[in-house]
């Protein structure tokens, strides 16, 4: 076998007449067969060439997904170029300090609106190329259709941005052996899965491929006998995916806990007695998985009525969905196997090229766990819980941050800042971040991470719960979306009747507007940025605390 990229190529060669890209435009599908993109993929290296683009060339390419930003990046790749993906969501500053960082000598851009925003900013930015100009007709004997050019285990394929949950975004650096290792592991696991269909797997792909994760999956997928069809509008995503018809896709645990509160919500202004066949066949399953007997009429009867409906709406071919960037809420995982759709769950940071667990789709899951460590790796608990990886998916270093790079890989290995263990059965639990510790002024230390989920869990109309607490003597809570105060004293109360008194929320306070990529509140994967919010909402925290102290005639907790 040759290197992951070469195998991209071999797979693309094999599939010449097969679509193995589709790209929704509107209410049509743009179809794209192997050999159909190896000839666009042909044309660019062409125009690459033409450019001056060299070996080793830091190349930035901002856009949606699309075919062209995958024929793009492949020609990039094959050409020997450092790719540095970037999201084009992002705002206009942060995506300049991301270029300046890498020194991209080029830029490739999807539009010219998202080129002359990041001009206006950075007007000595490096060279813009629209994806269109790359595209313009190369004649058939100047395609460069050779194969890539070869690549030593240690060259450097893409430098990947952080998203940067607190302080400035990193760029990683992942090797071919990172990305080998990385695509032997995911291609492995899909030859696991129990596919009988016919034809080749339906994939669809939503989150964006400046990702790691999300663009493992797309090299996963071209390097085997899949259709992969991309999704072009974020706010239509749910409509994409009902004509797609995926068997299967993956997701962040936003998307799919959105999915089950508003199952639940609609079900809720339904007759009472559609409210009772959801209850009783809910109550039949979970006995099913307890193996206790009875329960066959309420469940089949939800399937009839209610489940089969649900599952409709994705399609009614999804055979299985892949879940990670965040823990998923047991309550999630457990909505969606009633539901007849198991969730594998993935663990991985970008430093790990995505991945360093997996849910074995042969097994079983364990809702509230990530899965086993991927193989050849050594995943490890070291000081303060915190998860310790050694392996071929680890990365060389962050670009031009040695300090930080030897801080991350102190000791020969990669140190997550995650905090997690492990069962009797090897399957991981991730339980907080290390540097999201709040430090009470009793000396406590505190993962708010599982406070902060038990809470929402109970409070449905709640878009985000975010515990604070550092240097006080107690913990409070910030409550985003429309919600009651009662109903959040009240889900409060019930997580506190199981917690030790120095990790029990005493206090709140309700803020009517969600946390947003955009307000620049969350990541761009949706995880909070709790630096950033501490520092937003500072006087909001302050009178929280101070109100509570007059109350109490005390002060600061």
């Amino acid at each position: 076998m040759g290197n992951f990229l070469e195998n991209v190529f071999e797979q693309a060669r094999q599939s010449t007449s097969r679509t193995v890209l589709r790209e929704i435009s509107g209410e049509q599908f743009v179809l794209v067969t192997g050999g159909e993109l190896l000839e666009q993929v042909a044309g660019v290296r062409a125009k690459l060439r033409e450019l001056g683009v060299q070996p080793g060339d830091r190349c930035a390419l901002l856009g949606p997904n699309s075919i062209q930003w995958v024929a793009i990046d492949l020609a990039l790749m094959a050409e020997g170029a450092i790719v540095v993906p970037l999201y084009s969501r992002q705002a206009a500053s942060e995506l300049a300090g991301m270029l300046k960082d890498s020194g991209a000598r080029f830029l490739f851009v999807s539009d010219r609106a998202l080129g002359g925003s990041l001009a206006k900013v950075w007007a000595q930015g490096p060279q813009q190329i629209l994806f269109s100009q790359l595209f313009d007709r190369v004649p058939a004997d100047k395609a460069v259709t050779g194969p890539p050019n070869p690549r030593k285990n240690e060259d450097i394929i893409t430098i990947i941005y952080t998203s940067g949950t607190s302080g400035e975004p990193k760029g990683v650096c992942l090797n071919t052996a990172n990305l080998n290792h990385m695509l032997g592991c995911t291609t492995g696991w899909m030859d696991h899965l129990d596919w009988k269909g016919p034809g080749a797997i339906a994939v669809f792909q939503y989150l964006p491929f400046n990702f790691a994760a999300s663009w493992i999956v797309m090299l996963s997928c071209l390097s085997k006998e899949t259709e992969l069809t991309l999704s072009t509008d974020l706010n239509k995503v749910a409509d994409e995916i009902l004509r797609s018809k995926p068997n299967y896709f993956f997701n962040v645990p936003t998307l799919l806990e959105r999915v089950r509160r508003g199952v639940e919500d609609a079900l809720s202004t339904r007759g009472g007695f559609v409210r009772m066949i959801y209850r009783k066949s809910q109550e039949a399953w979970k006995q099913k998985q307890q193996g206790q007997p009875g329960g066959g009429f309420w469940l089949g009867l939800g399937q009839l009525l209610i489940f089969n409906k649900i599952h409709g709406r994705f399609g009614g071919n999804l055979r299985g969905l892949v879940c990670g960037s965040a823990p998923l809420a047991s309550e999630t995982q457990d909505f969606f196997a009633m539901l007849g759709i198991p969730i594998w769950q993935v663990y991985g940071l970008t430093e790990t090229c995505g991945i360093c667990t997996m849910d074995d789709p042969r097994l079983p899951s364990e809702p509230g766990r990530v899965g086993q460590a991927i193989p050849g790796i050594e995943l490890m608990v070291g000081e303060n819980e915190e998860l310790v990886v050694r392996g071929p998916n680890v990365f060389p270093g962050y670009w031009n941050r040695p300090e930080e790079t030897a801080r991350a890989l102190a000791g020969g290995a990669f140190h997550t800042g995650d905090q997690g263990e492990m069962n009797s059965k090897g399957n991981w639990r991730i339980s907080g971040r290390i540097k999201n510790l709040i430090i009470l002024n009793s000396g406590h230390n505190i993962a708010p991470e599982p406070i902060e989920d038990k809470i929402a869990q109970l409070i449905p109309a709640a878009r985000q719960v975010v515990v604070v607490g550092n240097g006080y003597g107690y913990l409070s809570a910030l409550v985003t979306g429309t919600v009651e105060s009662a109903s959040v004293q009240a889900a409060i109360d019930q997580v506190n009747s199981g917690l030790p008194h120095y990790r029990q929320v005493r206090n709140f306070v309700l803020l009517k507007e969600a946390f947003t990529a955009e307000s620049g509140l969350l990541t761009a994967m949706g995880k909070v940025r709790r630096d950033v919010i501490h520092c937003r909402f500072a006087e909001e925290i302050e009178q929280m605390y101070a109100q509570h102290a007059a109350a109490a005639g005390g002060n600061k907790g």
